[in-house]
């Protein structure tokens, strides 16, 4: 077996299955686990984001839980810097460590480094935050489908912070965002290899569907009530908050926003599919598959 430095990383559609994959895996090779998840960096959101319940923290060093507060801004640039600098530590004790979450752009930049997209004028952003506001996101959406098809079948369109991102480069370049994408990165000093976990589309709905309503027997409507008047933070232009916000503010009635909850949080699966098939590398395997086998799969890659 090589004693080069290897980065597990699970990735899939929420709902999956990966943190508690995650867990065996660490026990098993003993070592830690760095969440990549941009949502369950934050501590005031705990139940709406799925955070590994105390039990599963335990289980496993964790890195990169509820590490950071909605107030404070974290990009994914931070957070690249932030994993990389840890995962050499964590080298030093093991050279087998595990990265776990669903957020494609994070764990792309972790395993391959960012893109890099040049300066245009701010006042492009201010503009279209303008538009968004008047005119709603689905305006600006279809304005990235028409400026860039590609960036709006792979970016996340639901989150307002991306979609404005990806169309101030389109319209402050001239060309399409998506052609700043997939440029020669800094070398990484550890091999990669990527678990991806899959289900039926009906299995995979049905467990989204279940776990929304777990989350408000859980007490997700009371955690958005407490961040409602922070509603324009960066952080909370999230699924599970976003609608239940709607409610707050008598735009949708209580069932509506559960089950506009479940529908955007099926969209949101079907789009990290498309963003995790893209890699012909990963190894994919049945939610419900032998850890074992999984586990002798990654031995003979290592």
């Amino acid at each position: 077996m090589s004693q080069k430095n290897t980065l597990i990383t699970i990735v899939g559609a929420t709902a999956i299955g990966k943190t508690a994959l995650s867990i065996k895996l660490a026990q098993h090779f003993n070592c830690d686990i760095i969440s990549c998840d941009s949502r369950q960096f934050y501590k005031e959101m705990t139940i709406g984001t799925a955070v590994p319940v105390p039990e599963e923290l335990d289980a496993a060093p964790h890195h990169f839980i509820q590490n950071r507060s909605i107030f404070e801004d974290y990009s994914v640039g931070q957070f690249e810097k932030d994993a990389l600098k840890t995962l050499d530590i964590l080298f030093i004790k093991n050279p087998v460590q595990i990265m776990v979450g669903g957020s494609g752009l994070y764990v792309d930049a972790v395993l391959k480094g960012l893109d890099y997209f040049p300066n245009v004028d701010s006042q492009i952003r201010i503009d279209l935050t303008t538009e968004l506001e008047n005119k709603g996101i689905e305006h600006l959406q279809n304005q990235l489908k028409s400026l860039d098809l590609e960036a709006y079948n792979t970016i996340a369109i639901d989150n307002p912070h991306r979609l404005i991102r990806a169309l101030e480069i389109c319209i402050g370049t001239g060309k399409t965002y998506s052609s700043f994408k997939n440029k020669p990165k800094t070398p990484r000093n550890f091999q990669s290899i990527k678990i991806g976990l899959k289900a039926d589309r009906e299995i995979m709905y049905d467990r989204i569907n279940r776990r929304v309503d777990i989350m408000i027997e859980n007490g997700l409507i009371e955690e958005a009530k407490k961040l409602h008047p922070h509603k324009n933070l960066n952080a909370l232009q999230t699924v599970g908050y976003r609608e239940l916000f709607e409610y707050f503010e008598g735009n949708f009635t209580k069932e509506f926003a559960i089950e506009e909850i479940k529908k955007n949080s099926r969209r949101f699966a079907k789009r990290q599919g498309t963003w995790f098939r893209k890699d012909a590398n990963t190894i994919w395997f049945d939610f419900q598959e032998d850890v074992q086998n999984i586990i002798k799969a990654i031995e003979n890659k290592l």
